[in-house]
């Protein structure tokens, strides 16, 4: 069980490390995409999927490699499994699926450009990316693999890159509203009271 639970935690952090790298194609170019006439996820998507066969085949070979080894890391690992989970349910609230797939960036006149500041994104920026690290943390602490805990700290060096493009991008979109957004509300470690 415990070798099935490895193999599965690691193909899930070789997915979810590759996020970050999928939304840096995207928002340094954000103009680029909304000018092409296809939907430019006919690009991105098989980009994606290469993305992550390219992490698996190169993390393939320490998916064995373990820090520990232990049941009861399942207990903190269960907790942020739900928390993150949680996070998600409320990152889908006063957010379209059209938001969530980040459809208003990448297509042209895109009917649905509004900045929601309300609810989870009250207290966090970014609370799909919290969700993600959230998922890829109890991954790592769950199995204690050493090649989860190295793809979790790719995704967040990756993802600090893309959380300062996207909110460059959101800026040159929203303005000043966005600008007073970014400087009350913190990007991923939520704002607690």
């Amino acid at each position: 069980m415990t070798q099935g639970l490895n193999l599965f935690g690691w193909m899930v952090c070789v997915v979810y490390s590759t996020i970050p790298s999928f939304w840096l194609l995207i928002h340094p170019r954000a103009d680029y995409w909304r000018a092409r006439k296809d939907s430019p996820y006919r690009v991105l998507l098989p980009v994606w999927i290469v993305m992550w066969i390219a992490v698996g085949l190169f993390t393939s070979r320490w998916r064995h490699a373990v820090f520990y080894t232990t049941l009861w890391t399942w207990i903190p690992a269960v907790l942020l499994f739900l928390a993150g989970l949680w996070i998600y349910s409320q990152s889908g609230k006063r957010f379209s699926r059209a938001q969530l797939g980040g459809l208003p960036e990448v297509l042209p006149n895109h009917r649905e450009q509004r900045l929601v500041t309300s609810g989870i994104r009250s207290r966090v920026r970014h609370p799909v990316y919290l969700a993600h690290l959230c998922q890829l943390a109890a991954w790592s602490v769950g199995t204690g693999l050493m090649v989860c805990y190295a793809l979790t700290a790719f995704a967040m060096v990756t993802g600090a890159i893309m959380i300062r493009l996207e909110d460059a991008e959101l800026q040159q979109r929203f303005g000043e509203e966005y600008k007073q957004y970014k400087t009350t509300v913190p990007s991923i470690l939520p704002r607690l009271s």
